[in-house]
């Protein structure tokens, strides 16, 4: 007989209740459930973000959040989990990010707690009362987790990188003087 200990019961809890809220959240965005605002909706968010395209950076937070947090839940392929809620996280922060820390003010308070959760259980794994447990692990290696993490980083930073220079040119363009003054036309007959 299996005895599971605190640390199993623990792991369980913390996958469970983070996993399934990110699950619903990344639901929102894919499908509109949960009073969500679906696909084409939260795509014309993400375009006002400066996430461009709009449709492929929803599918991909989404997918983030929702694939991310299901792995997490069922503790299947924890390191794949855990980063894609990583990288999620880590896009959604630098959109709050300006507000500061606390949620209170619209920061990144709550992005930045669920990162460092998926990063957590990434490296701690899942427990014994888990999927990946109950599949010999091979799809839980510890080779697994810096090389799924590494990607995250990298997807992230990609993404980060691409909105910031989308929002200067914006801005840039913004406050810019009309260089060219429209061109009165002028009568032959003058």
């Amino acid at each position: 007989m299996t005895c599971f200990d605190r640390r199993d019961l623990g792991l369980l809890t913390l996958r469970l209740g983070t996993g399934g809220v990110l699950f619903a959240h990344g639901a929102q965005k894919l499908f509109g459930w949960f009073s969500g605002h679906g696909l084409e909706g939260t795509a014309q968010f993400m375009e006002s973000l400066g996430y461009k395209p709009g449709k492929a950076s929803a599918l991909a937070s989404g997918l983030a959040e929702a694939g991310g947090g299901a792995l997490l839940g069922l503790g299947l392929a924890t390191p794949a989990g855990g980063a894609a809620v990583v990288g999620g996280m880590a896009g959604a922060a630098a959109v709050h990010a300006p507000n500061g820390f606390f949620n209170t003010s619209g920061g990144y308070e709550l992005p930045a707690l669920y990162g460092l959760v998926g990063a957590g259980l990434a490296v701690a794994g899942p427990g014994r009362i888990s999927l990946d447990h109950v599949c010999g692990h091979r799809l839980n290696r510890t080779w697994m987790v810096p090389a799924a993490l590494a990607a995250a980083a990298a997807g992230a930073t990609a993404a980060v990188t691409s909105r910031s220079r989308e929002q200067r040119a914006s801005e840039d363009a913004a406050a810019a003087p009309d260089a060219q003054e429209p061109m009165q036309e002028t009568s032959q007959d003058e």
